[in-house]
């Protein structure tokens, strides 16, 4: 099984590469095939909603987002780890999202009745989410944000790790029991998905 981790943050090295590794790494042991994406590397465009996927479920647009569309249909799981960003993904993490109409629209065409797609049969998807703040809805929009994500991946939302109140760089990285969530969680998908 494949376990795709999608690294949101445009900072190398912070907070959401760190728990996502240790996720990831977690999930190797387990057993699954592990593949790496990072958000800030890509070339691409956010989506144009020009409407070429409507027809074909494939986006026409050629540029990076090409590279992703069948690593996102491999994978068994998607782990997005992202920092907040005004209660939300950061810019170049919420291009990849957006570009995910493409999946939508495929979707759409191979599960033709809302009774259809009220199933999923692709895979889990889950979320690591850092915050520096401790607001009460901090992880709203986000969650909803990668629940809709994972719906037109034809994916399960199962939640994740949502960890709030860090503002240094390494401060995940100086939480022990943290680490130990994301390495739980990491052995957790690759139970929940075998």
């Amino acid at each position: 099984m494949l376990v795709l981790g999608i690294y949101g943050s445009p900072r190398k090295g912070g907070n959401t590469d760190t728990l996502l590794d240790a996720v990831l790494d977690e999930a190797a042991l387990a057993g699954a095939r592990v593949e790496k994406l990072y958000c800030r590397r890509l070339k691409m465009s956010g989506c144009i909603e020009c409407g070429g996927c409507e027809k074909t479920g494939q986006c026409v647009v050629d540029d990076d987002m090409q590279k992703v569309y069948p690593l996102l249909d491999r994978a068994g799981a998607v782990v997005l780890a992202a920092p907040i960003f005004f209660y939300n993904v950061p810019a170049q993490c919420k291009a990849l999202i957006d570009r995910s109409q493409a999946c939508w629209s495929g979707r759409v065409l191979k599960k033709t009745t809302p009774e259809a797609r009220r199933s999923f049969d692709s895979g889990q998807g889950y979320l690591v989410a850092v915050g520096a703040t401790k607001g009460k809805r901090m992880f709203e929009c986000m969650e909803l944000t990668a629940r809709y994500f994972y719906d037109a991946l034809d994916m399960t939302y199962e939640g994740g790790l949502l960890l709030s109140g860090v503002e240094k760089k390494d401060g995940a990285a100086q939480m022990p029991q943290t680490m130990d969530e994301a390495r739980a969680l990491g052995r957790k998908i690759v139970d929940e998905t075998a």
